[in-house]
């Protein structure tokens, strides 16, 4: 089946730092595009699968399921592995709770996340009765482009194939009931407005994850597909590579309780532009250079801390 031109998968050899990012249901990589070209301009690793079904047809997708979904994320993970130290995973709505699903599976295999309005409930009927109406309705309206910003468009499927749809349930109830298997840091961005995904995905999220580990930011210029929005700069911009050392930090926080808690409170209380400057110059996401051996690319004292209680570190940037 041929490819919806702009719809095409996408991947880009860089430094040791991957990063694998997850499109949403009846999308295609062309939400995602703009957020891994910036990324691989950074230096990283890049791995921006197309999922099974989807830039073709809505009929082909309907042959589909989230299972089909999964296999192709977790093929460009271990595509990444092959190269990358530390792998991030990034995704958008049902591509966020792909995300989730693969750091319940991975384990420290990932060393963050980072999630765009991810979809974790239903948050209509149309996925409570799914299993019924497949069987007499072979599609509905299109969920797709749901974008603030004038003139932009998603490359999307003008209607949602009601087979494909009847398995997110699935997906949902799988994940959700795992979620207190997730301990990497999870950074997510909201948006105040978005007609695809309902309030009931963050609940979720908020009630398995501990303050410590979620984050939550808002994006109030833009609608559900937010990174081809107004605040597509906010998400992909130039934070990234800070929340990406934040993230590593905060695992060897986990590991290293004196270590980790001196650099959390050197690198993130008055010097966070000094440190973000330097991890540029150094291009620490783009060579592991800085991290063989242990070795981090800015001094750090010899000395002990005392363990201090932990806190949201994400919130005060």
């Amino acid at each position: 089946m041929p490819v919806i031109a702009g719809a095409e998968p996408y991947s880009h050899a860089g430094g040791s730092t991957g990063v694998l990012l997850c499109h949403g249901f009846t999308g295609s990589p062309h939400s995602l595009r703009p957020w891994a070209e910036y990324l691989a301009g950074a230096g990283l690793s890049v791995s921006l699968p197309r999922l099974p079904g989807h830039g073709t047809t809505w009929q082909e997708m309907s042959r589909t399921r989230w299972e089909d979904w999964y296999a192709e994320v977790d093929r460009g993970y271990e595509e990444l592995r092959g190269r990358s130290g530390e792998i991030f995973v990034m995704g958008l709505s049902m591509g966020g709770c792909l995300a989730l699903r693969m750091a319940e599976l991975r384990g420290t295999g990932v060393s963050g996340l980072v999630l765009v309005n991810p979809s974790l409930a239903a948050d209509s009927k149309l996925f409570i009765l799914a299993p019924l109406l497949k069987l007499v309705i072979p599609s509905l309206k299109g969920v797709g482009s749901d974008i603030k910003k004038e003139g932009v468009r998603e490359l999307a499927y003008d209607r949602v194939p009601v087979r494909a749809a009847a398995t997110l349930p699935a997906l949902w109830r799988l994940t959700q009931s795992r979620l207190g298997e997730v301990t990497q840091p999870v950074l997510v961005y909201r948006s105040a407005a978005d007609h695809v995904v309902g309030p009931a995905s963050m609940r979720v999220l908020r009630a398995a994850l501990p303050d410590d580990q979620l984050t939550v930011r808002d994006c109030p210029d833009s609608y559900h597909v937010a990174t081809l929005d107004n605040d597509a700069q906010t998400i992909f911009g130039a934070d990234f590579v800070f929340h990406a050392i934040e993230m590593v930090l905060h695992r060897l926080l986990r590991e290293t309780e004196t270590i980790g808690d001196f650099l959390v409170r050197e690198a993130f209380g008055n010097q966070r532009n000094q440190l973000l400057f330097a991890a540029r110059q150094s291009q620490l996401l783009a060579h592991a250079g800085g991290w063989e051996g242990g070795r981090f690319p800015f001094h750090v004292p010899e000395q002990r801390c005392a363990k201090r209680p932990r806190t949201n570190r994400f919130a005060s940037l």
